[in-house]
Protein backbone atom coordinates (compact mmCIF):
# COMPACT_ATOMS: atom_id res chain seq x y z
CA UNK A 1 0.00 0.00 0.00
CA UNK A 2 1.08 3.58 -0.60
CA UNK A 3 1.26 6.58 1.74
CA UNK A 4 1.16 9.00 -1.19
CA UNK A 5 -1.04 12.09 -1.07
CA UNK A 6 -4.69 11.18 -0.72
CA UNK A 7 -4.17 7.64 0.59
CA UNK A 8 -5.64 6.71 3.97
CA UNK A 9 -5.11 2.93 4.06
CA UNK A 10 -1.87 2.90 6.05
CA UNK A 11 -3.14 5.54 8.46
CA UNK A 12 -6.30 3.52 9.10
CA UNK A 13 -4.36 0.28 9.53
CA UNK A 14 -1.90 1.82 12.01
CA UNK A 15 -4.59 3.51 14.12
CA UNK A 16 -6.55 0.28 14.61
CA UNK A 17 -6.92 -2.25 11.82
CA UNK A 18 -10.50 -3.12 12.78
CA UNK A 19 -11.58 -0.27 15.06
CA UNK A 20 -9.57 2.60 13.58
CA UNK A 21 -9.26 5.74 15.71
CA UNK A 22 -8.98 8.01 12.68
CA UNK A 23 -12.62 9.03 12.11
CA UNK A 24 -12.36 9.34 8.32
CA UNK A 25 -11.63 5.60 8.13
CA UNK A 26 -15.28 4.87 8.95
CA UNK A 27 -16.27 6.08 5.47
CA UNK A 28 -14.27 3.53 3.48
CA UNK A 29 -15.38 0.11 2.26
CA UNK A 30 -12.85 -1.70 4.49
CA UNK A 31 -14.42 -0.30 7.67
CA UNK A 32 -16.81 -2.50 9.69
CA UNK A 33 -19.22 0.47 9.58
CA UNK A 34 -19.65 -0.39 5.89
CA UNK A 35 -19.59 -4.15 6.33
CA UNK A 36 -15.84 -4.47 5.69
CA UNK A 37 -13.38 -6.66 7.55
CA UNK A 38 -10.85 -4.00 8.57
CA UNK A 39 -7.67 -2.47 7.19
CA UNK A 40 -5.18 -5.25 6.55
CA UNK A 41 -3.12 -7.00 9.18
CA UNK A 42 -2.59 -4.14 11.57
CA UNK A 43 -3.24 -4.27 15.31
CA UNK A 44 -6.92 -4.67 16.21
CA UNK A 45 -8.11 -2.28 18.92
CA UNK A 46 -10.47 -4.44 20.97
CA UNK A 47 -10.79 -2.73 24.36
CA UNK A 48 -13.64 -4.17 26.44
CA UNK A 49 -15.74 -7.07 25.16
CA UNK A 50 -19.50 -6.57 25.44
CA UNK A 51 -20.31 -10.11 24.36
CA UNK A 52 -20.57 -11.68 20.94
CA UNK A 53 -18.73 -9.62 18.36
CA UNK A 54 -19.36 -6.30 20.11
CA UNK A 55 -16.60 -4.29 21.75
CA UNK A 56 -16.31 -0.97 23.54
CA UNK A 57 -13.03 -0.55 21.76
CA UNK A 58 -11.78 2.81 22.99
CA UNK A 59 -13.12 3.49 26.47
CA UNK A 60 -10.22 5.84 27.23
CA UNK A 61 -11.14 8.18 24.38
CA UNK A 62 -14.82 8.06 25.33
CA UNK A 63 -14.06 9.13 28.91
CA UNK A 64 -11.56 11.76 27.80
CA UNK A 65 -14.00 13.19 25.23
CA UNK A 66 -16.66 13.38 27.95
CA UNK A 67 -14.18 15.21 30.19
CA UNK A 68 -13.38 17.57 27.29
CA UNK A 69 -17.06 18.51 26.99
CA UNK A 70 -17.26 19.31 30.71
CA UNK A 71 -14.04 21.34 30.74
CA UNK A 72 -15.06 23.21 27.59
CA UNK A 73 -18.39 24.09 29.19
CA UNK A 74 -16.53 25.42 32.24
CA UNK A 75 -14.18 27.50 30.06
CA UNK A 76 -17.17 28.79 28.09
CA UNK A 77 -18.73 30.05 31.31
CA UNK A 78 -15.44 31.55 32.47
CA UNK A 79 -15.14 33.32 29.13
CA UNK A 80 -18.55 34.85 29.68
CA UNK A 81 -17.28 36.38 32.93
CA UNK A 82 -14.47 38.23 31.10
CA UNK A 83 -16.75 40.99 29.83
CA UNK A 84 -13.90 43.32 28.85
CA UNK A 85 -11.99 40.61 26.97
CA UNK A 86 -11.36 40.99 23.25
CA UNK A 87 -12.90 38.16 21.23
CA UNK A 88 -14.98 36.78 24.10
CA UNK A 89 -17.88 35.67 21.89
CA UNK A 90 -15.54 34.43 19.21
CA UNK A 91 -13.66 32.28 21.74
CA UNK A 92 -16.98 30.89 22.94
CA UNK A 93 -17.80 29.90 19.36
CA UNK A 94 -14.51 28.00 19.22
CA UNK A 95 -15.27 26.20 22.49
CA UNK A 96 -18.74 25.24 21.24
CA UNK A 97 -17.14 23.81 18.10
CA UNK A 98 -14.67 21.81 20.19
CA UNK A 99 -17.53 20.46 22.30
CA UNK A 100 -19.23 19.22 19.12
CA UNK A 101 -15.97 17.55 18.03
CA UNK A 102 -15.64 15.86 21.42
CA UNK A 103 -19.23 14.61 21.31
CA UNK A 104 -18.64 13.11 17.86
CA UNK A 105 -15.42 11.47 19.06
CA UNK A 106 -17.41 9.35 21.50
CA UNK A 107 -19.23 7.70 18.60
CA UNK A 108 -16.51 7.72 15.94
CA UNK A 109 -13.06 7.00 17.38
CA UNK A 110 -14.47 5.87 20.73
CA UNK A 111 -16.24 3.02 18.93
CA UNK A 112 -19.32 3.24 21.10
CA UNK A 113 -21.58 0.38 19.86
CA UNK A 114 -23.65 1.85 17.03
CA UNK A 115 -25.24 0.89 13.75
CA UNK A 116 -22.82 1.45 10.86
CA UNK A 117 -24.98 4.11 9.21
CA UNK A 118 -25.24 6.10 12.45
CA UNK A 119 -21.47 5.93 12.90
CA UNK A 120 -20.91 7.20 9.35
CA UNK A 121 -23.28 10.11 10.00
CA UNK A 122 -21.38 11.04 13.16
CA UNK A 123 -18.14 10.71 11.20
CA UNK A 124 -19.30 13.21 8.59
CA UNK A 125 -20.32 15.66 11.33
CA UNK A 126 -17.00 15.04 13.10
CA UNK A 127 -14.90 15.85 10.03
CA UNK A 128 -17.01 18.90 9.19
CA UNK A 129 -16.78 20.14 12.79
CA UNK A 130 -12.98 19.86 12.78
CA UNK A 131 -12.65 22.02 9.66
CA UNK A 132 -15.23 24.60 10.81
CA UNK A 133 -13.87 24.82 14.38
CA UNK A 134 -10.28 25.35 13.28
CA UNK A 135 -11.48 28.06 10.90
CA UNK A 136 -13.17 29.72 13.89
CA UNK A 137 -9.88 29.42 15.79
CA UNK A 138 -8.06 31.16 12.94
CA UNK A 139 -10.68 33.89 12.93
CA UNK A 140 -10.04 34.36 16.66
CA UNK A 141 -6.50 35.36 15.74
CA UNK A 142 -7.78 37.80 13.12
CA UNK A 143 -10.20 39.33 15.65
CA UNK A 144 -7.24 40.27 17.83
CA UNK A 145 -6.15 42.82 15.22
CA UNK A 146 -9.51 44.60 15.58
CA UNK A 147 -10.08 44.90 11.82
CA UNK A 148 -13.74 44.52 12.73
CA UNK A 149 -14.92 45.25 16.26
CA UNK A 150 -15.16 41.98 18.17
CA UNK A 151 -18.45 40.73 19.54
CA UNK A 152 -20.50 42.71 17.02
CA UNK A 153 -23.11 41.29 14.68
CA UNK A 154 -20.69 41.83 11.79
CA UNK A 155 -17.87 39.91 13.48
CA UNK A 156 -19.97 37.04 14.80
CA UNK A 157 -22.01 36.87 11.60
CA UNK A 158 -18.98 36.70 9.32
CA UNK A 159 -17.24 34.07 11.44
CA UNK A 160 -20.33 31.93 12.00
CA UNK A 161 -21.48 32.25 8.39
CA UNK A 162 -18.11 31.29 6.89
CA UNK A 163 -17.70 28.44 9.39
CA UNK A 164 -21.21 27.20 8.58
CA UNK A 165 -20.36 27.21 4.86
CA UNK A 166 -17.24 25.13 5.52
CA UNK A 167 -19.23 22.80 7.78
CA UNK A 168 -21.94 22.20 5.17
CA UNK A 169 -19.51 21.77 2.28
CA UNK A 170 -17.17 19.41 4.13
CA UNK A 171 -20.08 17.54 5.68
CA UNK A 172 -21.70 16.97 2.29
CA UNK A 173 -18.51 15.50 0.81
CA UNK A 174 -18.11 13.20 3.82
CA UNK A 175 -21.78 12.16 3.80
CA UNK A 176 -21.79 11.49 0.05
CA UNK A 177 -18.62 9.44 0.46
CA UNK A 178 -20.13 7.41 3.28
CA UNK A 179 -23.68 6.98 1.97
CA UNK A 180 -23.24 7.21 -1.82
CA UNK A 181 -26.05 9.69 -2.43
CA UNK A 182 -24.38 9.99 -5.84
CA UNK A 183 -21.76 7.74 -7.41
CA UNK A 184 -19.21 10.55 -7.58
CA UNK A 185 -17.05 9.36 -4.65
CA UNK A 186 -17.46 5.59 -4.95
CA UNK A 187 -14.11 5.08 -6.69
CA UNK A 188 -12.64 6.68 -3.57
CA UNK A 189 -14.52 4.39 -1.20
CA UNK A 190 -13.51 1.18 -2.99
CA UNK A 191 -9.93 2.16 -3.90
CA UNK A 192 -7.52 -0.38 -2.28
CA UNK A 193 -5.42 2.51 -0.99
CA UNK A 194 -8.53 4.35 0.25
CA UNK A 195 -7.43 7.25 -1.93
CA UNK A 196 -9.63 10.29 -1.25
CA UNK A 197 -8.13 13.54 -2.46
CA UNK A 198 -10.98 15.81 -1.31
CA UNK A 199 -11.23 14.29 2.17
CA UNK A 200 -7.45 14.16 2.50
CA UNK A 201 -7.21 17.86 1.68
CA UNK A 202 -10.07 18.85 3.96
CA UNK A 203 -9.18 16.55 6.86
CA UNK A 204 -5.36 16.51 6.78
CA UNK A 205 -4.15 19.63 4.98
CA UNK A 206 -6.69 22.44 5.51
CA UNK A 207 -6.75 22.15 9.34
CA UNK A 208 -2.95 22.22 9.39
CA UNK A 209 -2.93 25.42 7.31
CA UNK A 210 -5.47 27.01 9.67
CA UNK A 211 -3.41 26.05 12.73
CA UNK A 212 -0.12 27.36 11.33
CA UNK A 213 -1.78 30.63 10.27
CA UNK A 214 -3.33 30.97 13.75
CA UNK A 215 0.06 30.49 15.41
CA UNK A 216 1.82 32.98 13.13
CA UNK A 217 -0.86 35.67 13.49
CA UNK A 218 -0.98 35.32 17.27
CA UNK A 219 2.82 35.34 17.53
CA UNK A 220 2.98 38.60 15.56
CA UNK A 221 0.22 40.09 17.71
CA UNK A 222 1.98 39.20 20.96
CA UNK A 223 5.56 40.01 20.01
CA UNK A 224 5.11 42.98 17.67
CA UNK A 225 1.88 44.64 18.83
CA UNK A 226 1.71 43.86 22.56
CA UNK A 227 5.47 43.63 22.95
CA UNK A 228 5.22 40.77 25.44
CA UNK A 229 6.87 37.38 25.78
CA UNK A 230 4.97 35.58 28.53
CA UNK A 231 1.85 34.77 26.44
CA UNK A 232 4.11 33.09 23.87
CA UNK A 233 4.92 30.46 26.48
CA UNK A 234 1.25 29.48 26.58
CA UNK A 235 0.93 29.57 22.80
CA UNK A 236 4.05 27.43 22.32
CA UNK A 237 2.82 25.02 24.99
CA UNK A 238 -0.48 24.64 23.09
CA UNK A 239 1.40 23.98 19.85
CA UNK A 240 3.69 21.43 21.53
CA UNK A 241 0.77 19.59 23.15
CA UNK A 242 -1.07 19.40 19.83
CA UNK A 243 2.05 18.07 18.07
CA UNK A 244 2.38 15.41 20.77
CA UNK A 245 -1.26 14.43 20.25
CA UNK A 246 -0.62 13.90 16.54
CA UNK A 247 2.53 11.87 17.21
CA UNK A 248 0.50 9.56 19.43
CA UNK A 249 -2.19 9.26 16.74
CA UNK A 250 -0.05 8.71 13.67
CA UNK A 251 3.29 7.35 14.90
CA UNK A 252 3.09 5.72 18.33
CA UNK A 253 -0.46 4.36 18.18
CA UNK A 254 0.33 1.05 16.52
CA UNK A 255 3.18 0.35 18.96
CA UNK A 256 0.94 1.00 21.99
CA UNK A 257 -1.69 -1.28 20.46
CA UNK A 258 0.79 -4.10 19.89
CA UNK A 259 2.32 -3.68 23.34
CA UNK A 260 -1.08 -3.84 25.06
CA UNK A 261 -2.42 -6.69 22.90
CA UNK A 262 -5.14 -4.46 21.48
CA UNK A 263 -6.39 -3.10 24.82
CA UNK A 264 -5.48 0.50 23.99
CA UNK A 265 -3.78 2.54 21.28
CA UNK A 266 -2.73 6.13 20.73
CA UNK A 267 -6.31 7.38 20.29
CA UNK A 268 -6.77 8.01 24.02
CA UNK A 269 -3.51 9.92 24.33
CA UNK A 270 -4.29 11.91 21.19
CA UNK A 271 -7.65 12.97 22.64
CA UNK A 272 -6.05 13.81 25.99
CA UNK A 273 -3.23 15.95 24.59
CA UNK A 274 -5.63 17.72 22.22
CA UNK A 275 -7.75 18.63 25.24
CA UNK A 276 -4.67 19.98 27.02
CA UNK A 277 -3.79 21.99 23.89
CA UNK A 278 -7.28 23.54 23.83
CA UNK A 279 -6.96 24.46 27.50
CA UNK A 280 -3.64 26.17 26.80
CA UNK A 281 -5.18 28.06 23.87
CA UNK A 282 -7.81 29.38 26.26
CA UNK A 283 -5.15 30.29 28.84
CA UNK A 284 -3.20 32.08 26.08
CA UNK A 285 -6.30 34.00 24.98
CA UNK A 286 -7.10 34.89 28.58
CA UNK A 287 -3.56 36.15 29.15
CA UNK A 288 -3.65 38.59 26.23
CA UNK A 289 -7.07 39.99 27.09
CA UNK A 290 -6.16 41.34 30.51
CA UNK A 291 -7.10 44.95 31.14
CA UNK A 292 -3.53 46.15 31.63
CA UNK A 293 -2.14 45.51 28.13
CA UNK A 294 -0.87 48.80 26.64
CA UNK A 295 -3.04 48.69 23.52
CA UNK A 296 -5.32 51.57 22.51
CA UNK A 297 -9.02 50.89 22.14
CA UNK A 298 -10.88 51.41 18.89
CA UNK A 299 -14.46 52.64 18.82
CA UNK A 300 -16.82 49.93 19.96
CA UNK A 301 -13.95 47.62 20.90
CA UNK A 302 -13.78 45.68 24.13
CA UNK A 303 -10.13 46.64 24.64
CA UNK A 304 -9.80 48.87 27.72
Amino acid sequence: MSTAYGNFFDFCRDTGSLHATLPVCNLFASSPSRGGSGFGNGCDLLGISLGGDRYLANLGSILCAGLAILISAFLLLRSNMKRAAVGRREMQLFLLGYMLISLCEIFTIGWFPLDGEVRRAFTAIHIAAIVATLWILLMNAVVGYQIIDDGTIASIGLIFGSAAALFVGTGYIALDTGFAFTDYWQDTVNDPNNRAYALYTLYQLVPLVFLVAFFVLEAILVLRVLGEVRPMLYLCAAALLFIISQIFQYVISVHICNGSNGAINGGFFSTLFTLLAVIMIWVFWSSITEDDWPMPASTGSTYT
